[in-house]
């Protein structure tokens, strides 16, 4: 029998209120949901979910018995839902109940229909990149995580500006003062990187994002690199002023001045469940509610038709424009013999 693992954010009571009513509903068509025990405990307490009947993660069962993951919620839920299933390879299929929630698959209101699309197991999976995370001090590794969104790394005093070296594939590129450095996946080009001037990366083009967040600096743009690059900040130790690696918004870490990150694609990737084929620029108007008043759409290859009328149409003739250094010198004009006496 399918079990299903639901993941929801106990500190809200709509989040709750979807845990009863997604656990009852796959009950009814014969799964079996399963519940972290701290989330059990918060939804048990609630008069609607006394009664309800889940099995314990890590008690009754095992992450490697799960089918899927339903993480009801915003992206901070979905990105806590990957920390706990990535090695586990198990699909995560997200309910928004948040903001943008850019990394979730339905809404609310059809929460009732995503459950019966999982029951009728009408969901594709797509692997999302992430990337591995290290940070080097005095040639000793200090830290190695991971991230699905973004590894950021911010000054840590608000009135100093750090000091830093980006670089790629083990060359330098720039120095500048700044308030910090994103280096995200596509996933998160939509995130942190977003709100810092970084480009949106459609999910399926494999690449690295390198954003410097307020640089002081002529030459400090955002970077789309190959994804085999090697992403490098150095923290200089110019001045004192010390920095932190964010992951996710998730994990952290103090930055000393001299501390190197070096960041890669990492071989795990996190497994998402999607419903609905939408096109990502179709989600990004809908998320950002952006203006698209006036859009006619291409024409059809069926409407395509040649416009006719009674006088031809004359286009005028296509000419090629040298430049000035490869046009002809012109020819020096002879003169005869009483001209050039004349001239004499």
């Amino acid at each position: 029998m399918r079990r299903i693992l639901v993941l929801t954010h106990t500190g809200r009571t709509d989040a709750l209120m979807a845990a009863v009513d997604t656990c009852s509903r796959l009950r009814l068509a014969g799964l079996i949901p399963v519940m972290r025990r701290l989330e059990m405990q918060a939804v048990r307490n609630t008069p609607e979910g006394e009664n309800l009947d889940v099995e314990v993660l890590d008690e009754d069962t095992s992450l490697e018995a799960i089918d899927l993951g339903v993480v009801l919620g915003g992206d901070g839920s979905v990105l806590r839902a990957a920390e706990l299933v990535r090695n586990a390879g198990v699909p995560l299929l997200g309910v928004n109940l948040g903001h943008v929630g850019f990394l979730a698959e339905s809404e609310r209101a059809a929460l009732q229909e995503t459950v019966q699309w999982i029951v009728e197991r009408r969901y594709t999976v797509e692997e999302r990149m992430t990337i591995d995370v290290q940070v080097w001090l005095d040639n000793r590794r200090i830290a190695h995580t991971w991230a699905l969104n973004e590894a950021a790394i911010e000054k840590a005093n608000r009135e100093r500006m750090i000091e830093v070296v980006m670089e790629v594939d083990g060359r330098p590129l720039s120095t500048f003062g700044c308030d910090g450095v994103v280096m995200a996946t596509p996933t998160g080009s939509t995130a942190y990187a977003f709100s810092a001037g970084g480009p949106v990366v459609w999910p399926e083009v494999e690449a690295l994002v390198m954003v410097p967040i307020s640089a002081h600096a002529l030459f400090a743009k955002p970077l789309v690199v190959a994804p085999t690059s090697v992403l490098a900040i150095e923290i200089l130790t110019r001045t004192d002023a010390g920095a932190v690696l964010w992951c996710d918004g998730r994990r952290t870490i103090e930055l000393p001045p001299g501390a190197r990150i070096e960041v890669t694609r990492s071989t795990k990737p996190v497994r998402l469940a999607r419903v609905n084929q939408t096109p990502f620029s179709e989600r990004l108007v809908n998320k950002f509610e952006l203006p698209i008043q006036g859009w006619r759409g291409p024409v059809e290859p069926g409407d395509r038709v040649t416009a006719t009328t009674a006088l031809p149409v004359i286009t005028p003739a296509m000419q090629v424009i040298e430049p000035r250094h490869h046009a002809p010198k012109p020819e020096p004009e002879t003169l005869g013999d009483k001209d050039h006496r004349r001239q004499l």
